[in-house]
């Protein structure tokens, strides 16, 4: 009974089928997960704003054609600055004949020079790129820890469903001897009673495995894109017993965390820095060509026909314009002070993260020398077990000891199989753990696809 067991659940670990690997899974959700593209295009987004804040370096050029049959009634007096009533060229008179008026006319305006306000402003926007390139691979690296995790969800899913289906197939075994014994009145009809009970039992807990396996496929389907029927997998070195772990000290600051937020930092000084160039005098060197054409005559009178159709009369300049907002500095001086308390916030975040960080590379490290020890223990957990079995079934089968010894003998079987089929899958998940820490996981793909 216990023979043919364990050699179906050999079997089951020797016969796996050709699937996808660990390594594969992780790059098909770097490609295929939607929150990685979702900061792949804000990351396009951004690299467009970098060309953006370098078209301020072009000169800006105006044109203008402007066609209009109007009055020329005009008057003495004040207009506030507005919108709605239009300034009037013409003379003073009362009368409701209308001309033809046109204009057309070119202006080129360039700021020769600005004390480096377009430089920082093109430097925010670089930061601003960088930022998002570094929010684009913490979300490949968070994708990959958590499609490595989910993979190892499957596995140890998989790995239970064996030992409970070995179970099962061991009940049904002794389940046929106790039958033939109480058939031949060898033995009390309880006996039976109480293996079918165990057998019902061991079925649940099977069904319950497989219920696990099909969540936890699920999960995986959702990183990969893939629906959870087609998810098959290749555990490739996953049941076997993972290799020392190089002792290395962490370093912290090639985390994609950390990167982010360094980023994220670096951008917000940018900004200060921008915002520290905005109070300067704004020069514009400007140019204009333009020509205006009127159908009225300086006395008042009106040409007639198509007079001011076409701009006769032309006018060019150029000169330099100055302005300065004199009055801006009190409230620039109070974004200055929200940039620098928005950083000091950012770069004590950082010390949150780095500080997490270590922890989190400290428990992985408890967690992996744990996992060690347990999974050296399993197997004489699952030899003790077998022994204890095939001991409690003979005295069972010579009268020597109730059949609550050799259900009591199996059900230790069982976890100790369960036991041992998920020690090296916590080795390798602490092995995953440490490397995330770290910040890049293929060293563990590469050790598990090997």
């Amino acid at each position: 009974m216990i023979v043919a067991a364990s050699t179906l659940l050999a079997a089951q670990h020797t016969a796996q089928p050709a699937g996808m690997t660990i390594a594969q899974a992780v790059e098909d959700a770097r490609r295929n997960y939607p929150s990685v593209r979702v900061t792949e295009e804000q990351m396009n987004a951004a690299a467009a704003g970098i060309r953006l804040a370098q078209t301020a370096y072009l000169p800006r050029v105006d044109g203008l054609f402007q066609l209009n049959r109007a009055t020329r009634n005009t008057f003495y007096g004040l207009l506030l600055p507005q919108g709605v009533i239009p300034g009037v060229d013409g003379v003073k008179a009362d009368n409701a004949g209308s001309v033809w008026d046109s204009g057309a006319g070119v202006l080129v305006a360039w700021q020769p020079f600005d004390f480096g306000l377009r430089r920082a402003n093109v430097a925010v926007a670089t930061a601003t790129r960088d930022q998002a390139q570094a929010t684009l691979n913490r979300t490949r690296y968070d994708v990959s820890v958590a499609t490595a995790d989910a993979f190892l969800t499957v596995v140890a899913a998989q790995q239970t469903a064996e030992a409970a289906r070995a179970a099962v197939e061991s009940w049904r075994v002794l389940a046929r001897s106790i039958h033939a014994l109480v058939d031949a009145q060898l033995r009390p009809g309880a006996d039976e009673s109480r293996v079918e009970a165990e057998l019902a039992l061991a079925q649940t807990q099977l069904a319950q495995a497989e219920q696990a396996i099909e969540v936890a496929r699920a999960t995986l389907g959702q990183f990969v894109g893939l629906d959870p029927s087609n998810v098959n997998l290749n555990l490739g070195r996953l049941l076997e017993f993972p290799a020392e772990l190089p002792e290395a000290p962490i370093d912290i600051a090639t985390n994609p965390l950390l990167i982010e937020q360094n980023a994220a930092i670096a951008q917000q000084q940018r900004r200060l820095s921008a915002l520290g160039r905005t109070y300067y005098p704004q020069f514009a060197v400007q140019g204009l060509a333009a020509a205006r054409g009127t159908g009225m005559e300086t006395d008042g009178s009106r040409l007639g026909g198509l007079n001011g159709l076409a701009p006769t009369v032309p006018n060019y300049g150029i000169g330099l314009t100055v302005t300065f907002a004199a009055m801006d500095r009190f409230a620039i001086r109070e974004q200055e002070a929200i940039e620098a308390a928005q950083i000091r916030s950012a770069e004590a975040q950082y010390q949150v993260i780095a500080t997490n960080l270590r922890a989190q590379f400290n428990r992985a490290l408890a967690m992996l020398a744990g996992a060690r020890q347990v999974a050296a223990k399993t197997p004489v957990e699952v030899s003790s077990g077998r022994t204890a079995v095939q001991q409690a079934t003979a005295r069972y089968q010579s009268g020597l000891a109730p059949i609550d010894d050799v259900a009591q003998a199996q059900r230790l079987l069982v976890q100790a199989r369960i036991d041992d089929a998920l020690a090296r899958l916590s080795v390798w998940r602490a092995r995953l753990e440490v490397e995330a820490a770290r910040g890049d996981i293929q060293p563990f793909l590469n050790e598990v696809t090997r």
